[in-house]
């Protein structure tokens, strides 16, 4: 649950990361709905432990205003060798096993000057963000923390030789702790490295101080070590990251098969590119700097830093699950996860983009139900951006915002209304809440979802820096001068900020939305691939009278499996006050396909969502970012878009009267076929037999 505060944020000092300090309370009072408990320690906590992510008050922002306005500052899947991806549905227990919610932000200089201040700066604001993570019983195994950044080139050039940034890409590798199984993987990096055109210059084991590990995470805690790969092809780049994920991707499928089941999880690519790397662990937010010795080495230099902590919802912590992934930081969860997951593995297998050369089932499988929401959106995400997809738009199509009942949109950029309702055909929304930071190494930005249950704050100051945080607090040196701050505000639901490190530019979401949807003709796109039902189907009829006898009704409302209780309950409440009954979320009745009488069709559904962390919505009382609207037909090729991606028909709503089966029946562009449902009984197999047939 979410627990508002009622005053602003306090001055305060922040600590050093590393040292053993409580992290600094970012607010005076937190008032609001009981906290979550989680019977796991915090760093300072005790057995049982409140967390509250808090919101902090901030001047109120029109509805609309644009991201970068300033405002008043009132104050501080299956084995890879057997390759049956296409079609297999997701285990909904590991699905409930791996969600997360956390504290995540992002600094980034705009003119991409390279200083090791920024690495300072972004572990002081992920040691502030402690209070946004979870400990394990030993008060200091974390459920994860880290941090992406740019590839520290001279620290590796003088252990590495042959490192030089430009046609070398860099590994950051958990290698499995037995030595025989590392000497396995290792073997597996040099053969497919070699095999896809790679020299393999070295390895470099990254220096950590193994006291800064709690004894829960010590005790599956891997080998760390780097690997520098050199493009014999002379590759740079876009092509470089490219042929560094198909290599990426072979090495994961050979060590499901070398190293079996119980191996081949401690064996772990947290990146491979020839930009970003990522240095993560199952850690509180103080031990990032003193375990990677690396981040306080002053030779360390980056323009953009990416921080995480982790707090696992109803998760056991590993070192994978860690975060920032290799594109993304989120916070939250996704809710519609097993939906995703499920979409893509049915389509994955007829993927195609001309950037792969025709290798795209080397890429499967795309997504993996037993890592967590997070690694899987980052995983779709990173294959539309290898597949030459900006991330930005990478970002638009997978969490869209709610276009349809948004004032601005539909008045002044409609082409960005077009470019939401075409890609519906090509990509179910990723939705959660959920609060990304991503950055392929060109561009760093934030993205928000369009429900907006997650908080996230920005500022940008004279000096060309970035800050973008879950909250304020984390940095209170830089924030506390006003004077320093030329834009301050927060990210609205459906929104996007991005600093262009190519560019300079700071990019607000309206002009990220305009530039993005400007792209392609999207309009006659969604006209060439999409009819709605109500065109095909004429209008019904308004009866004057009764529909039926009154001796009738009650028969067939018996027939049709209705209740005295849905009479008193719902249907006289529904007809005297014109709108449904709200009641709590308690739900003790019995089962539908447990119960002895026959049961409305719509009672076997449930609306899943996180009890815990989220508000109940539905498309009734959340109309502005919900839609019961929906589609029929073949959806496309997200990978290579174009004006005849699909052929679908949009419906208004999921149910449909006799008269628009009818006409979906009729429709020749969308080829209905009637499956008959009865066959020849009385003999062994009779149902096998027909369902061939």
């Amino acid at each position: 649950m979410e627990a508002r505060a009622t005053h602003t944020a306090a001055q305060v000092t922040p600590c050093a990361p590393w040292q053993h300090a409580a992290p600094p309370v970012s607010v005076l009072g937190v008032t609001g709905n009981k906290p979550r408990l989680h019977r796991r320690r915090t760093r300072r906590g005790a057995e049982t432990r409140a967390v509250a992510s808090e919101h902090i008050a901030t001047p109120a922002r029109p509805a609309h205003a644009p991201v970068g306005q300033a405002v008043p500052v009132l104050g501080p899947g299956p084995a890879p060798d057997t390759e049956p991806y296409v079609g297999v549905a997701v285990d909904n227990e590991d699905l409930l096993r791996e969600k997360d919610a956390c504290g995540v932000g992002f600094i980034a200089n705009l003119k991409a000057e390279r200083t090791h201040d920024i690495v300072t700066k972004a572990l002081m604001a992920l040691g502030c963000m402690e209070h946004r993570g979870a400990c394990s019983s030993d008060n200091v195994s974390g459920d994860g923390a880290g941090l992406m950044l740019e590839i520290p080139w001279d620290l590796l050039a003088e252990e590495v030789p042959g490192t030089a940034q430009g046609s070398t890409g860099v590994g950051m590798v958990f290698l499995p702790d037995d030595e025989a199984a590392a000497g396995t993987a290792r073997g597996i990096v040099a053969a497919v490295a070699e095999a896809e055109g790679f020299d393999l210059l070295g390895w470099r084991d990254v220096p950590v101080d193994v006291a800064a590990v709690g004894e829960v995470a010590r005790a599956t805690m891997p080998r760390i070590a780097q690997v520098v790969l050199r493009s014999r092809a002379g590759l740079a780049g876009d092509d470089l990251e490219r042929e560094l994920f198909i290599v990426r991707k072979l090495i994961e499928r050979r060590s499901e098969r070398e190293l079996g089941p119980e191996l081949a999880p401690g064996f772990y690519f947290c990146s491979l590119s020839c930009r970003t790397i990522v240095y993560k662990g199952m850690l509180n937010s103080g031990a990032v700097a003193r375990f990677f010795r690396d981040l306080t080495d002053p030779r360390y230099v980056t323009c953009f830093a990416v921080y995480h902590r982790r707090y696992s919802t109803n998760t056991t912590p590993r070192w994978p699950l860690a975060q920032p992934m290799r594109l993304l930081g989120h916070n939250g969860e996704i809710n519609t996860l097993q939906g995703n997951l499920n979409w893509v593995a049915s389509r994955q297998g007829a993927l195609r983009a001309e950037a792969w050369g025709g290798r795209e089932r080397e890429l499967l499988p795309l997504c993996d139900a037993r890592e967590s929401d997070s690694a899987n959106l980052d995983h779709l995400a990173e294959l539309l951006v290898r597949s030459g997809t900006d991330a930005r738009e990478a970002l638009m199509v997978l969490v869209p915002e709610a276009y349809r009942n948004h004032p601005d949109l539909a008045a002044e950029y409609a082409a960005v209304a077009d470019f939401y309702r075409y890609y519906e055909g090509l990509q179910e929304g990723w939705d959660g809440p959920a609060l990304l930071v991503f950055t392929d190494g060109k561009k760093v930005g934030a993205r928000l979802d369009r429900n907006g249950l997650r908080p996230a704050r920005f500022w940008r100051t004279a000096d060309g820096v970035v800050y973008v945080a879950s909250e304020v607090g984390v940095l209170g040196d830089v924030f506390s001068s006003a004077p320093n701050i030329v834009a301050k505000g927060r990210l609205g639901p459906g929104q996007m900020l991005c600093a262009d490190l190519e560019t300079g530019e700071f990019q607000g979401h309206v002009d990220i939305a305009r530039d993005v949807a400007s792209r392609h003709p999207y309009a006659d796109w969604l006209a060439a691939c999409t009819h709605r039902l109500a065109d095909i189907v004429p209008p019904r009829t308004v009866l004057e009278g009764p529909a039926m006898a009154a001796g009738d009704a009650l028969r067939l409302m018996a027939a049709s499996g209705y209740g005295l209780e849905d009479t008193a309950m719902v249907i006289e409440g529904m007809a005297g006050s014109g709108a449904e009954p709200t009641y709590c979320m308690g739900d003790d009745v019995p089962l539908p396909a447990l119960a002895r009488s026959p049961h409305l069709l719509y009672d076997y559904f449930k609306q899943r969502f996180a009890q815990v962390t989220n508000p109940p919505i539905d498309p009734l009382r959340e109309g502005l970012v919900m839609s019961l609207e929906m589609r029929l037909g073949r959806r496309g090729n997200l990978l290579s878009p174009g004006p005849d991606s699909y052929q679908q028909v949009v419906l208004r709503s999921p149910v449909l009267t006799e008269p628009e089966l009818d006409g979906l029946l009729g429709d020749t562009a969308l080829g209905a076929r009637v499956l008959r449902t009865r066959y020849a009984g009385g003999s062994p197999g009779a149902l096998a037999a027909a369902l061939r047939a």
